[in-house]
């Protein structure tokens, strides 16, 4: 199989300085653009001219405006020439409309890479910007966040009183992060409720468990579960000392908990989905400029037979849900839970020459059977939803469900007896 290459499979920007959903753990690619070349044309990203007729612009307009201001400002010595180009191009990446491209000053560049190899200090929730809104995506588990009874779900308008309107995620980012020990305080609108809420969040060192795997004992037998917050580069090895016993334990089945899983390498999504399907398709990588690379399961299956369920809610997003998506496709899984995200995009970094640095999307996923992940998410086959009463009082009834599907395979929004979970699709 032809080796898969590290490029951001995720997510939604991290607030793992909050924040991480796509910091950790998360692969990237880097490369060095070419210098703006001569005469007002524009680079590609491999340094190629962009030579659609849709893609030229009048550039004259930007050097009117740009004379303009500094003949006529009133304030000429507050202009800063290098943070107008940096506003400029800011202005130009954010109209392409994509909240996942975005451009970085070289400041935000090192900060980003600074939570790539340093230690991760914020509140540890991940963030999201649709339609306007600044999303709570999923809470990292055992962090200031989680502490403070933050929840997927929750609107957060402002930041220490700061309105975020108009204001870029990046941005929103840099606003939350901070050194352990401060703290941020957030306003922030929860369901249907009319009138906001504030959490005042110390902020402290993030740590994120990969793997946790445990066995549960039930009326009728043992269930395992394993648990997976993040495609890292150490979860797969995780997984596979977490599960090297379970042949001589005798389980009904295993449950898959995705929930709040923001994603991380491609290749790890991958090599899981390889551990329970024999053959076929994991998923998709389409690009407008490389065409459509299919990525296969690897052949060799750990547990190719045992009963499956996958527990996915709104915070679980691209790399988990690739693998959702593949197991529940190839037949090999029941999927329980609430919608997921609808991550089906792919990013890469690209360095520029004076320190900063273009986020850009390249590509989108596709599941076995042809549904862009971006568009449709993943659709749960029972669906359940965890509700915020559950969260206070500690209730899991997708946990229950996914329990009672395993030991009776019997749906419990129904009642109705359902055929028990296959093998690989042949």
């Amino acid at each position: 199989m032809k080796p898969i290459n590290r490029i951001t499979p995720l997510i939604i920007v991290p607030v793992l300085t909050l924040l991480v959903g796509f910091l950790i753990g998360t692969g990237y690619e880097q490369r060095m653009l070419h210098p703006a070349l001569p005469g007002g044309n524009v680079a590609s990203a491999s340094g190629a001219l962009l030579n659609n007729p849709q893609s030229q612009a009048n550039m004259s307009v930007f050097w009117q405006v740009w004379n303009l201001l500094n003949t006529h400002y009133n304030y000429p010595d507050q202009i800063n020439a290098q943070q107008m180009v940096y506003g400029a191009t800011k202005g130009m990446v954010d109209s392409v409309g994509d909240p996942y491209t975005y451009f970085m000053t070289p400041q935000e560049n090192q900060q980003f890479q600074d939570l790539l190899s340093g230690e991760l200090q914020g509140i540890g929730a991940e963030l999201t910007l649709k339609n306007g809104e600044v999303k709570v995506v999923s809470i990292i588990k055992g962090s200031p966040a989680e502490k403070a009874k933050l929840l997927p779900g929750d609107i957060i308008t402002q930041v220490n009183k700061k309105t975020l309107e108009n204001m870029s995620l990046n941005d929103i980012v840099m606003l939350i992060r901070g050194k352990k020990g401060t703290s941020v305080t957030l306003t922030v609108y929860r369901g249907t409720e009319t009138q906001p809420r504030t959490f005042t969040i110390v902020r402290d060192t993030i740590q994120v468990p990969s793997v946790d795997y445990s066995v549960k004992q039930t009326a009728t037998g043992s269930v395992g579960v394993l648990t997976i917050n993040e495609f890292g580069d150490s979860t797969i090895r995780e997984v596979q000392s977490a599960l090297k016993d379970v042949p001589n334990q005798n389980l009904k089945g295993l449950i898959i908990d995705l929930r709040d899983n923001g994603g991380g390498y491609l290749d790890g999504a991958v090599s899981l989905v390889s551990m329970f399907v024999k053959e076929g398709k994991v998923v998709t990588v389409d690009s407008h400029d490389q065409g459509q690379e299919v990525h296969y399961v690897t052949g060799n299956p750990i547990l190719p037979t045992i009963p499956l369920v996958v527990l996915v809610n709104g915070g679980t997003a691209s790399a988990s849900e690739i693998t959702a998506g593949a197991l529940q496709d190839n037949g090999r899984a029941k999927i329980i839970g609430t919608q997921t995200f609808g991550k089906g995009t792919v990013q890469e970094v690209l360095d520029l020459p004076d320190g900063s640095s273009l986020r850009v999307t390249i590509a989108r996923w596709l599941t076995p059977k042809g549904r862009d992940l971006g568009k449709e998410g993943v659709t749960p086959d029972i669906q359940i939803d965890r509700t915020d009463a559950d969260y206070e009082a500690g209730n899991d009834p997708q946990m229950t469900a996914a329990l009672e599907w395993i030991t009776e395979k019997k749906d419990i929004t129904g009642g109705k007896k359902l055929p028990a979970a296959t093998g690989a699709t042949k």
